[in-house]
């Protein structure tokens, strides 16, 4: 059985490059909530490279990015047990590069709240491909308020 993503449930329009399931030219990740995390997978394709075989490091930003504000929304959608997430958005997020990302692996997303309060999260998240963890992200992702550029964008 197919498990809709959070993106495609919640934010059938959004046109985000990374995760917008109507950006016909963007990266279209598809976060599932999986146990306590959300789990996406990403397979570059030949324009993603920064050199040969190797994934560019901005495209490895934006998944682990918008993976993460997303694990955020549903995060905070659990908490409050409203029937739609709250529209969030990154207010910082550090990304480590650990080893070169593969261009011809399946990548693997996880990431979890590690802290959050009502109106924001901390997510810690992982890249992984061949089993190897290739990139982390930390950040903090804010659910946004009547009046912001994101509000109602989902």
């Amino acid at each position: 059985m197919d498990i809709v993503s959070l993106q495609d449930k919640y934010a059938p329009h959004n046109r985000c490059f990374g995760c917008g399931p109507a950006n016909e030219k963007g990266l279209r990740i598809k976060s599932r909530p999986e146990g306590d995390e959300c789990v996406a997978e990403f397979t570059p394709e030949p324009h993603h490279e920064a050199f040969p075989g190797v994934l560019n490091g901005g495209i490895i930003g934006t998944l682990l990015d918008c993976h993460s504000n997303w694990t955020a929304a549903w995060s905070l959608l659990r908490a409050s047990n409203a029937d739609t997430p709250p529209c969030t958005v990154t207010a910082d997020f550090h990304i480590v590069l650990k080893r070169p990302t593969p261009m011809d692996a399946l990548l693997t997303l996880n990431a979890h709240a590690v802290e959050q309060t009502a109106d924001r999260a901390i997510i810690e998240a992982t890249l992984t491909a061949n089993g190897k963890i290739c990139a982390t992200c930390r950040g903090t992702f804010v659910a946004v308020k009547e009046g912001h550029p994101a509000f109602h964008r989902w």
